[in-house]
């Protein structure tokens, strides 16, 4: 059984050595003061009416000892703590920079060479990884349990976060400040790949990445995308109000927006309130709803956007 989630970055060991010093002396500090109270309650209890309390003696050396030992063990878990503090926050030299945006509710990351992701972050193997990042609205946190790092993701202000993955594989990404209504739905990835792929997906060529669709219808494909782009977080697909119109029944159906005008929801109307959703006082936003939806813009591919809308037309 797995305690703990799988170690996937040379941040993990540390932070695991940690939880278990720290872990082993509550353990075992607990057990010594419950069999120390124990002891004491069974060996001084009342035997009868006639006992009488014994005077109670100033023990120095008992007062040290009890005083030290916790002392001494504070002292080594800080030390230990903030060694690992200092190499989490100094950054690598050399190290990958990767620009992130935390907006309810999703995560979008921007690359050295000007490629943009949507709620899947891609990194190389055993490279230095430093993020920069910053929120457009409120506060969220940053945090991914295989790398054990987080950091709050503050507006107007950058945060960092520095590491090195250490394995092959995808991992979950979670926001762990309270941010909304959607904030549990705020999930991204992290593919973790080997250098050599990660180039290829870098220039656009990794069939592994790239084309991990290949064989899906495409309705199938923006059923996916419904998930792991972050629609899921304010437009549902059964009837439910959320914090963006519902997706079900909605293709064909005529839309009212904020400024009074109508307009049938074709495959124009979707793609352009994925590329282009317009704030008040132009319009374009639906009838009852804030207008809050980032622009999707350079995050999504047209045969996304279209498998997308070939999902929307199943929502019956």
């Amino acid at each position: 059984m797995d305690w703990l989630p799988t170690s996937a970055s040379t941040f993990a060991p540390q932070v695991d050595m940690i939880l278990w010093m720290v872990t082993i002396i509550s353990v075992v500090s607990c057990i010594l003061v419950g069999f120390l109270l124990i002891y004491f309650v069974v060996k001084y209890k009342k035997k009868s009416d006639n006992d009488q309390t014994p005077a109670i003696t100033h023990d120095s050396f008992l007062e040290t000892l009890w005083t030290v030992i916790p002392t001494i063990l504070c002292i080594l878990i800080f030390i230990y703590g903030y060694v690992y503090y200092d190499k989490y926050t100094t950054p690598t030299k050399g190290a990958y920079e990767i620009n992130v945006t935390a907006q309810r509710w999703s995560w979008s990351f921007a690359y050295p060479n000007g490629k943009k992701t949507f709620n899947e972050l891609y990194v190389p193997l055993n490279k230095p990884i430093r993020l920069v990042m910053q929120s457009k609205d409120v506060l969220h946190s940053f945090f991914v349990p295989a790398f054990r790092v987080k950091q709050d993701v503050i507006g107007n202000r950058y945060t960092f976060i520095n590491f090195t993955p250490t394995k092959e594989g995808v991992f979950d990404i979670y926001c762990t400040e309270y941010c909304g209504v959607s904030h549990s739905d705020m999930l991204a990835k992290v593919h973790v790949v080997s250098e050599i792929e990660y180039a290829k997906w870098e220039s656009g060529e990794s069939a592994d990445v790239e084309n991990a669709y290949a064989d899906m219808a495409p309705d199938k494909i923006g059923e996916q995308l419904y998930t792991s782009k972050g629609c899921v977080a304010c437009h549902s697909i059964d009837g439910a109000n959320g914090v963006g119109p519902t997706w079900k029944a909605l293709f064909g159906k005529e839309r009212e927006f904020t400024d009074g005008s109508l307009e049938v929801a074709d495959e124009n109307y979707i793609k352009v309130s994925i590329l282009y959703p317009v704030k008040p006082p132009q319009g374009k936003v639906v009838k009852g709803y804030a207008p809050v939806m980032p622009s999707y813009q350079g995050l999504l591919s047209d045969s996304e956007i279209t498998a997308i809308i070939e999902y929307i037309k199943t929502l019956k």
